[in-house]
């Protein structure tokens, strides 16, 4: 990967997974947890397991894109967008085979997230719904914006702390930020990714998004949020 200043693809808004974060984990430069072994390789660089997984998923963007030109109007979107490609890509990030989540009822309110993993939301939805828009009549979108649902769903749980959400388009993190004023969130734009071949911004998201950066005995103690606080401590001393 050549340094760079930006990433084509991706955009960082609010502090939680800032710029100068991004390209330290791109280039594994003075950060912790970019080991073979914290990825769960056996004897398989990062580089080489990224290939692989790019590889696999250029081929399912291709079969996807065809699916989505033949769609019939009438037709939701909803199973071609997971079983073409959004499931594939977890799939290659280490998830296996993400099961269906039930909904979720707080004070009253339904939550319907499509998926969970172990306690990480991940909320997999049509390319024809917009992630800031709601759509009347899709679930998981008929109430508020899919990211809304999902922002609000974080904010009153104390037991998923970070998530993941996409229409096949784009595809964003997501962590509890019920304090903040403004959306914090880390987008890809997965269609521009894979159509332009931006190979080193796929690298990234599989970095970010990859299984082993949600998990652990509890919410906090994930890669994620470490990197997070890592990147807010840092900012502070720069300060």
């Amino acid at each position: 990967m050549a340094k760079r200043d930006t990433f084509i693809t991706i955009r960082t808004e609010g502090a939680l997974l800032p710029p100068d974060l991004l390209q330290q984990i791109a280039f594994g430069t003075g950060i912790d947890g970019l080991s073979p072994e914290s990825y769960h390789l056996a004897g398989e660089r990062l580089n080489e397991a990224v290939t692989r997984a790019w590889n696999r998923m250029l081929g399912a963007c291709a079969n996807f894109k065809s699916a989505r030109e033949k769609l019939a109007d009438s037709d939701a979107g909803t199973t071609i967008t997971r079983e073409r490609w959004l499931m594939p890509l977890f799939q290659e990030l280490g998830y296996g085979r993400l099961q269906t989540s039930r909904a979720y009822e707080i004070e009253g309110k339904t939550y319907h997230i499509s998926h969970m993993w172990e306690g990480t939301p991940i909320h997999l939805i049509t390319f024809r719904a917009d992630l800031d828009t709601r759509l009347p009549g899709t679930v998981g979108a008929s109430r508020m914006s899919p990211h809304g649902m999902m922002q609000e769903f974080l904010n009153r749980t104390d037991e998923h702390l970070w998530a993941f959400l996409s229409n096949g388009l784009r595809l964003r993190i997501l962590r509890d930020n019920s304090s903040l004023t403004r959306q914090a969130y880390l987008e890809f734009d997965i269609e521009a990714m894979m159509e332009g071949e931006v190979y080193a911004d796929f690298a990234l998201l599989w970095l970010l998004c990859h299984q082993s950066r949600v998990e652990g005995d509890k919410p906090e103690e994930c890669w994620l949020e470490k990197w997070s606080r890592f990147a807010q401590e840092t900012g502070k001393r720069v300060m």
